[in-house]
């Protein structure tokens, strides 16, 4: 017995040697690294993972929203206070994305301007999510990649016409509540690029009157304006841009997350503008445009 409990203290010494031995060279590499080198690795760390050289993607479609007066907000029991009154608003005419802005355009957005990547980017794989809807952006870096491809975020206003058309409608497709066919919603709390967000094209019965993809549902959008309570009330009814000033900046859509109350055309969020979240995203807007095809 005491033969074995040598030749068992033998081995862990010899294993413990072994250890200090691999250490040592690490602190030689490290020490012999350059600085340059160490903060390249760690730079290195902070991109996502992609398992192929980084894409140009094509340009996102953009749709032409024609000029003209809907009914926004609503009335009812069902609608919240600062979703009422339901009133007409005249837009002039706008160019909006037919989808949520992507990982994939994202990232060629950080290789040009080297601006600090979002929330949860680390886990982002371009070449499994390049086509999901980028999350973990605050309005500031909505803002600023809007402006980047000589775009702008839509107004509230903007952003609700484009997802309910002049009818009325509840939901982008229609009255009918969400389905599995129309939207991506419901999904819990737990976040997954590869399981909880869907690609930005997805969803074809879901697409709004105007053929844009997933205005209800995936990832919540910033939009332009500051948010107010009472703004329905008193802001004007041609172009409304929200207040001058506020604490938080409007979101509309809803996400994976939600149920389907908070799926609504109509519906209204509010978050700080600094928010980096797993639930919110956007897509972008450009004034004018050429008339749509007959």
């Amino acid at each position: 017995m005491s033969g074995v409990r040598q030749a068992g203290s033998s081995s862990i010494a010899i294993m413990r040697l072994l250890h200090s031995a691999l250490l040592a060279c690490l602190l030689v590499i490290v020490l012999a690294c350059p600085a340059e080198s160490a903060g390249g690795l760690l730079e290195q760390l902070r991109k996502p993972r992609p398992s192929a050289e980084l894409q140009v993607h094509p340009e996102v479609p953009m749709i032409v929203i024609p000029e003209g007066a809907f009914r926004m907000g609503a009335d009812g029991t069902d609608a919240l206070e600062d979703e009422k009154p339901q009133h007409e608003v005249w837009v002039d005419r706008f160019e909006i994305d037919r989808d949520e802005v992507t990982t994939g355009h994202y990232a060629e957005f950080l290789a040009s301007t080297k601006r600090p990547a979002p929330w949860q980017w680390e886990s982002v794989d371009l070449s499994q999510h390049g086509n999901r809807p980028v999350i973990g952006v605050s309005w500031f870096d909505a803002d600023a990649y809007c402006g980047w491809r000589g775009k702008r975020l839509p107004t509230e206003a903007e952003w609700e016409k484009a997802a309910r058309g002049i009818d009325g409608r509840l939901f982008p497709w229609g009255n009918q509540s969400p389905r599995e066919e129309s939207a991506n919603f419901g999904l819990g709390a737990r976040f997954s690029y590869s399981q909880v967000l869907a690609p930005v094209e997805r969803y074809e019965q879901g697409r709004s009157p105007y053929g844009l993809y997933q205005m209800a549902g995936n990832a919540g959008e910033w939009v332009a304006d500051w948010y107010g309570a009472n703004y329905y009330e008193h802001g004007p009814r041609q172009n409304p841009s929200g207040p001058d000033a506020g604490a938080f900046r409007v979101v509309r859509g809803g996400s994976w997350s939600d149920l389907p109350k908070y799926l609504l055309t109509y519906g209204r969020f509010k978050l700080p503008p600094e928010t980096r979240n797993s639930y919110t995203g956007f897509r972008c807007a450009r004034s004018g445009g050429l008339p749509a095809s007959p």
